[in-house]
């Protein structure tokens, strides 16, 4: 869980860090070092920006739990993408609900 955690983090960060109406953002790598197990509870994670270059971003990400103890620590790069012309773009506020 830990490593969708911090590709979903990752990405959420590219994703407000680029216009959306022109640029998508893809996972391109990840690495992450498990430093202690978690089977139950809450965990945090802290994505800070290592580089937001115009074509990738690289990110630290910090897992942590309840207790503020590190249980994961991981680096994702994110590739920045233009956007193919009539696809949707998922912040667009006229997309209809479903649910």
């Amino acid at each position: 869980i830990s490593v969708v955690l911090a590709e979903s983090v990752a990405s959420l960060g590219s994703a407000l860090n680029i216009d959306p109406s022109r640029q998508m953002a893809f996972g391109l790598e990840i690495n992450a070092n498990h430093l202690r197990p978690k089977r139950e509870g809450q965990l945090t994670a802290v994505a800070t920006p290592i580089q937001l270059g115009r074509t990738t971003h690289v990110w630290d990400i910090r897992i942590s739990d309840e207790n503020e103890k590190l249980v994961c620590i991981s680096r994702c790069t994110v590739a920045i993408v233009d956007r193919p012309p009539n696809t949707v773009n998922p912040f667009d506020k006229d997309i209809p609900s479903f649910g």
